[in-house]
Formats: C-alpha cells, structure tokens, sequence
C-alpha cells in the first residue's frame, strides 16, 4: 500500500468517525428581563452552569417567565416574592420560608423550583435617617407602623414596594426621578422616609435601613431560580442548587455596583464565581 494511499484511508476514516459522532448538546437557555439586576442574576446562574459543564446562551425578553411555559428558556432567576405575586397575587406570605413554600406551591405545571438563597435577596425596605432613627427609638421596622400616621415616605419612579407595612396602610409615596434626589429629600426632612431594596447599591452609608425582624412585616424577595420540570440533569439541578449558598446580600450589592457602573456582567459573574467556587 503506497503511502498516499494509506493517507487517503486515514482521512476518510476521520471523516467517517466524525460523521457519525453524536451532535453537540444544545445550549440551554437562561431567560432575563434587560434591567441590570436580573441580567446579573442570569450571568451568575449561567456561569454556575458553566462551572459544571453546561452550555448556556442568555435571552432577553419583557418576560422569560412565560418562555418556560412555551419552552423557549429553560432558567429564569428572580426573587421569591415576585414569582409569589405574579402565581398567587395577595398571598399573606411575608417570611422567606413562607413565601419559598407558597410560591413553589403556586407555581404552573411543568415549572419547578431550585433551593431558595436563604442570605441574598432584595426586598422592599424602608430607609430614614440617623436622626428620625434616634428619635424613634429603634432602627427596627415596627417603628415605622408605630409611627404610621405620620410617616411620609418618597419612592423611586417604577420601583417596587408593597402598599402597606404590618398593619400600617400607606399613603401613595412621593415620587422621585433618581435615588440622589430621594435621599436629599430625606435629608432635607421633605420626606422622612424612603423605600429602598435591601441589595441597592446606591443607597448612602448614612441612611438607616430599618430592619424587618420576626414577625415579618414585608415579604421576602430571596433569590431563586425557576426551571422546566424534568429537563434539567444533576450536574444543572447541582449548579442552580449550589448558587443558593453561595450568593449573598453583600456580594449581589457589590456586583450590582460593578454593573450599574458599566462593567460586564458576565465577566463580573464570571469574577465571582472565580473567588466563590461550587462544590466545596
């Protein structure tokens, strides 16, 4: 056999064997809305994917969630109180165990849920300052429904907060165009209260975020991710599980910050898991 004939062979043996490899796994999907808080949340699920093998593209849409009911995503990462209030509005749920447990129990056929982060979320808080605290009395949330009558609180145009504290029925907020002019009116005394999220990474050092101790006063918002029942393997199952507890509050604010400030989120998700690794 000449030796052009033997490479001649070995070349079409090549081609055989690649032709009848298996085709590579299709990329799952992660789905996000385009604020910067869920994008990051996306980037950080997927490079836990990645972490374990998984191929993963992310879409955007004005609303993932109903891309794991059309099976065009197969992970959306949100918070539980959410998820809670788009499957069962009104629901009495406010701590985090209680809002995991009624949001998995309101959730569609098909859809599933991974563990709960018990120390990263991003729940409504309310933020007064040093002095309203010191005259209160107390840097705890059930100030604010003890003082109920004469609160008057500012919020942010579009976001989130709930309408009532405990049993305090809130006035409509004063509405501000960014958070600076929000925190000058709260110092100002303009407003002596401000809804904030507990991983806002604007919020200044000298502002109070009064806590929400038991009993719970306003629902949890914990970071968690939704998945198509029965399409995930255990190395996905594994990663999506292993992230809730990983991720907490400190690390989401810090992160938020890099992206707010313009930086990549998947390079910072990516930086991330680098300095917090799975499995151990």
């Amino acid at each position: 056999m000449t030796a052009l004939r033997r490479l001649l062979l070995l070349v079409v043996a090549v081609l055989l064997a690649g032709c009848n490899s298996p085709p590579p796994a299709p990329s799952l999907v992660v789905g996000a809305t385009a604020d910067a808080e869920t994008t990051l949340l996306a980037n950080i699920y997927a490079a836990g994917l990645r972490y374990y093998g998984t191929s993963v593209v992310i879409e955007t849409s004005d609303d993932p969630v109903a891309g794991l009911d059309s099976g065009s995503v197969s992970v959306v990462p949100g918070f539980t109180g959410r998820f809670l209030e788009r499957f069962a509005p009104g629901s009495a749920a406010r701590s985090a165990a209680q809002v995991y447990r009624a949001m998995v129990g309101a959730l569609p056929e098909g859809v599933a849920a991974g563990d709960y982060a018990v120390a990263a979320e991003d729940k409504a808080a309310l933020a007064v300052t040093a002095a309203t605290a010191a005259q209160w009395g107390t840097r705890d949330l059930s100030a604010a429904v003890d003082h109920c009558p004469a609160l008057r609180v500012g919020a942010v145009t579009g976001s989130r907060h709930p309408a009532s504290v405990g049993g305090c029925a809130l006035p409509a907020p004063r509405e501000f165009g960014d958070s600076a002019s929000m925190f000058d009116a709260l110092r100002a005394g303009a407003i002596n209260a401000a809804w904030v999220g507990t991983a806002d990474p604007e919020v200044p050092d000298a502002v109070v975020i009064l806590l929400d101790r038991k009993p719970t006063l306003v629902p949890a918002q914990n970071v968690v991710a939704l998945y198509r029942r029965n399409e995930l393997n255990q190395f996905q199952l594994r990663a999506i599980n292993e992230l809730a507890g990983v991720l907490d509050t400190a690390a989401l604010v810090d992160m938020l910050r890099q992206v707010r400030a313009g930086a990549d989120p998947e390079s910072v998700a990516e930086a991330w898991l680098t300095a917090n690794p799975l499995g151990r």
